[in-house]
């Protein structure tokens, strides 16, 4: 028996934090126990297809499993689904998503790993491309493929249920993709497969086309969406709620601390290497009102910064964050602007001018609820003029987050 491995009770108790469903458990654990017996570590894929640049923190969700299962001694493989973008995933579409060119998707991929392997080890992750094998088929291979799967299979899928009860227009190359992606599984001769809950029906569809190729059919994990800065929906680049992982260390830090007290907790199950029992605990710490509910976010903010930025950023990050908010004091580090002499201005205009305020109402508006500062005092009348005849340096402060210095000479 091979001694690499964790006892498979330790090994399954750790891959079901946070996850949605597992399917279906017991083959897992007959896996992961003839992993065990024989030495030999578990193929674990994740297909990502490069349809952005940019990853943000719910992309990490199900990459942080991935890392899991890399932790436990198993074999990750990271599948760039190049060939596949181009096509369009249409999960959670409600009409024909536009496939991507071949320029956009080597573009996009050509980012990816940068910010892939911030969480998984690159000296222990396999990389994929779909191409490898997808560009390769024949029209005859696709018809074989075709013929592996029931017509009536693929339209019990909700996206393509609802857009034919409403009339909506569906695609044939969008049936061939769940279909196409599953001769990645095949070809990977993954033991399991990791997406999240929206994508449930293509995993299903992939599992049950490696048994079509005489494989034994991989186990699914699949992971929660995780909800965006708003509290309420995904978190998506589109609805502007999002944590981009390449964000300075300041803006991830100040985004963490805007979501609501109670979506924390789902952040640490699903974003951070806390135990269950640990989680539990501060919850318990917060309720009973030892811990502030800021306190604890903080240390939210300060892990899931230093998993991207490193631990000295994550600390500068929560002092900073400490100064500005808590204590009400400038930050340490303030953008100059320097202007000559001139007229003496109004304050709305000045902060119009310094970009401060997008309107001058707007700026009124700000001063009126005290929300801007001169030198760390606040100014409550919107007429107040600023004396700039002369050489002079103001510290301006509008809103929680704009700073500026303004350097008269």
């Amino acid at each position: 028996m091979s001694t690499s491995f964790k006892p498979v009770a330790e090994q399954l108790a750790y891959l079901k934090k946070g996850v949605s469903e597992i399917i279906p458990e017991p083959e897992l654990k007959a896996s992961l126990e003839k992993s065990l017996q024989t030495g030999k570590p578990l193929r674990v894929y994740l297909g990502v297809d490069p349809t952005a640049p940019d990853l943000h923190l719910g992309h990490t969700v199900v990459l942080r499993k991935l890392k899991h299962f890399q932790d436990l001694g198993h074999t990750a493989v990271f599948l760039i689904g190049d060939f596949s973008a181009m096509i369009g995933d249409p999960t959670g579409v409600s009409e024909t998503r536009p496939p991507l060119t071949r320029e956009q998707v080597d573009a996009n991929a050509k980012t990816y790993l940068q910010q892939v392997f911030k969480i998984l080890d690159p000296a222990k992750t396999e990389v994929r491309c779909n191409s490898e094998w997808l560009s390769k088929l024949s029209a005859v291979d696709i018809i074989h493929l075709c013929g592996r799967y029931r017509l009536a299979r693929m339209l019990e899928r909700e996206d393509f249920r609802s857009r034919l009860q409403n009339n909506q227009p569906i695609s044939v190359h969008e049936l061939l993709y769940p279909l196409l992606t599953a001769l990645d599984a095949v070809e990977l001769k993954s033991d399991v497969e990791l997406g999240a809950t929206e994508q449930k029906f293509n995993l299903l569809v992939h599992r049950e086309i490696q048994r079509e190729y005489g494989l034994p059919g991989q186990a699914i994990l699949t992971m929660p969406i995780l909800v965006g800065l708003d509290g309420q929906r995904k978190m998506s680049k589109s609805l502007g709620n999002y944590i981009g992982i390449t964000e300075p260390p300041a803006d991830m830090f100040g985004k963490i601390m805007s979501i609501p007290d109670d979506l924390m907790w789902s952040y640490y199950e699903l974003i951070t290497d806390r135990s269950p029992e640990q989680i539990a605990g501060l919850k318990q710490e917060v309720s009973s009102g030892s811990l502030h509910p800021m306190d604890a976010k903080m240390r939210l903010g300060e892990e899931i910064v230093s998993c991207f930025h490193g631990p000295e950023a994550a600390r500068k990050a929560a002092e900073n964050f400490q100064r500005v908010f808590r204590d009400r004091q400038s930050p340490s580090e303030v953008p100059a602007l320097k202007i000559p002499i001139g007229a003496p201005k109004k304050l709305t205009a000045l902060l119009v001018e310094l970009n401060l305020a997008p309107s001058k109402s707007e700026a009124e508006r700000l001063i009126k609820q005290g929300g801007v500062e001169i030198n760390e005092s606040r100014v409550d009348d919107p007429r107040t003029d600023i004396d700039l005849s002369k050489p002079t340096d103001l510290l301006l402060r509008a809103g929680k987050k704009k700073f500026l210095r303004l350097i008269v000479e």
